[in-house]
């Protein structure tokens, strides 16, 4: 029987009648039911504060050092390098169109003109050249200047970019656009046995000055003395006579 019985029935003692009430039991079984009543309310907030106990300490114990929350890395680009800081007055670095140290060894004999820059004679010269894709193409001729040292400075160099470089026949023809200064005159080379080579520009004739090469007799070099023909002028025609003055 449980409780709630046990008071309901020391109650409906006095229903009957002839049964008188019994106080004391009524108080006595009252009284134990407030008492179960509380223990229960106990022991259900003591169960509840064991719960949260245990799930506090899932997170930290006792002594434990408490947990650093650490953020997330972020990649960072790194900082721009600085410029180099430049100076107005600083004159923009030039690049000759030919260096020196660009040029080969020269094939053969140096070729004076006879032209004088200052101290430094103009001269021409043979060197070996690679063009890809042209095995026919191994060398050029080029303009340079001589100074007193023997020391060389190439100015222009010409040469074919396909076909064969020892063909008969006129080759590549070098002009001087700039036409001031040290101007390389017009020049070039032919293939053949050439005695005389004339050029023609505004319907007037110019004979260049020939020379040899003296690795291969056949390529004659020639060029035009700025006094007869100003440097970077484009001829209309040139042509090449034999020793019997036959058109080549």
């Amino acid at each position: 029987m449980s409780e709630f019985d046990r008071l309901r029935h020391a109650m409906r003692v006095t229903e009957r009648p002839g049964v008188a009430l019994d106080l004391t039991a009524v108080l006595r079984e009252g009284r134990r039911l407030r008492t179960r009543r509380r223990l229960a309310g106990a022991a259900t907030l003591a169960a509840g504060l064991t719960a949260v106990a245990a799930v506090v300490a899932v997170g930290i114990r006792p002594g434990d050092p408490p947990s650093v929350e650490r953020p997330t890395p972020v990649a960072v680009a790194p900082p721009p390098v600085a410029a180099s800081p430049t100076t107005p007055d600083s004159p923009e670095p030039t690049t000759p169109t030919t260096m020196a140290r660009d040029i080969p060894k020269p094939l053969g004999h140096v070729v004076d003109s006879g032209i004088r820059h200052g101290v430094e004679q103009r001269v021409f010269y043979v060197v070996q050249v690679r063009v890809p894709g042209q095995p026919g193409v191994s060398i050029g001729l080029a303009a340079g200047r001589r100074a007193p040292d023997g020391r060389l400075t190439t100015d222009i160099l010409v040469n074919d970019v396909e076909g064969a470089d020892r063909g008969p026949g006129f080759h590549q023809i070098g002009y001087d656009e700039r036409g001031a200064g040290a101007a390389v005159p017009t020049f070039g080379y032919f293939v053949g046995p050439a005695q005389q080579i004339t050029g023609t520009v505004n319907g007037r004739q110019v004979s260049a000055r020939l020379a040899r090469w003296s690795a291969d007799k056949q390529v004659v070099i020639f060029w035009f003395d700025p006094a007869d023909l100003a440097p970077g002028d484009r001829l209309d025609g040139i042509v090449a006579h034999d020793a019997e003055n036959k058109r080549l």
